[in-house]
């Protein structure tokens, strides 16, 4: 499998001219799902807290034994810190504070097991949440018992805690993705994994969150370069396609 994704990436680099990448760039691999992920933006106040949370994904290696706002460790190195890089570049007058506290792994129950510590105490003025992906996987793997009602009530649930505590929050849910075909993700997932990605939908339009279509945008950029490309196994980003999430993900902030 590791010979065929790494031909894969060099038959990609060899077949696909200059031109036809400029055509097809990142930037328009996102705004063509502007439609369906901007309807709602956010807007970043002086001096806001901006807290990414998630598994894996989010989490992307980040140090546990740093803390403090803005530090590069502690954010990681997926899409929140390439999203807060660029944050941090384009709003310097700001003040911005941006935390990363996704733990691999996490389903939604265990979001919200630490959810006072690693979410309230902070008191986001944004608060970012990619969470769903697990609470299917691990029904195929590792023996949860979560259902898909689970997972809905769950998500309800420690949104409705949150507006409790901080109704003034601004939220931004991304969908869960699979790149099929890739390592981890078979036929077994589907079509049970599509009712993860409509429930977040729904979350979503329900609490007036901005909502960031992953799946869309992964599918979208497998016309410009093979699966393999953009995740190693179906699940987690590669380094590009951390960057195409960061960027599908900076889309929410209004100007």
């Amino acid at each position: 499998m590791q010979q065929k994704t790494h031909s894969n990436r060099r038959n990609f680099i060899r077949n696909v001219s200059l031109g036809s990448l400029a055509a097809i760039s990142l930037p328009s691999l996102v705004s063509g799902n502007a439609k369906e992920s901007q309807t709602k933006k956010i807007t970043l106040k002086k001096d806001a807290v901006v807290l990414f949370q998630g598994d894996s994904i989010t989490d992307a290696g980040r140090k546990r034994d740093k803390s403090e706002a803005n530090n590069p460790g502690a954010l990681g190195d997926g899409y929140a810190f390439l999203a807060a890089a660029q944050l941090l570049k384009e709003f310097p007058g700001k003040n911005l504070k941006i935390f990363n506290k996704g733990i691999s792994g996490n389903k939604v129950y265990q979001l919200a097991e630490r959810w006072e510590e690693d979410c309230l105490q902070l008191q986001p003025d944004v608060l970012s949440i990619l969470i769903g992906v697990n609470d299917f996987w691990h029904t195929l793997t590792s023996g949860y018992k979560g259902t898909i009602k689970t997972y809905t009530d769950d998500l309800t649930a420690l949104l409705d805690r949150t507006k409790q505590k901080l109704p003034a929050i601004q939220l931004v849910i991304g969908e869960p993705f699979a790149v099929i075909g890739i390592r981890a993700v078979d036929e077994k997932w589907y079509p049970a994994f599509n009712d993860y990605r409509a429930a977040a939908k729904e979350i979503a339009d329900k609490y007036g969150a901005a909502y960031i279509p992953y799946q869309s945008i992964f599918d979208k950029a497998q016309k410009v370069a093979p699966g393999s490309y953009w995740t190693g196994d179906g699940v987690h980003p590669s380094l590009a396609g951390a960057e195409l999430m960061a960027a599908s993900w900076l889309e929410t902030v209004k100007k």
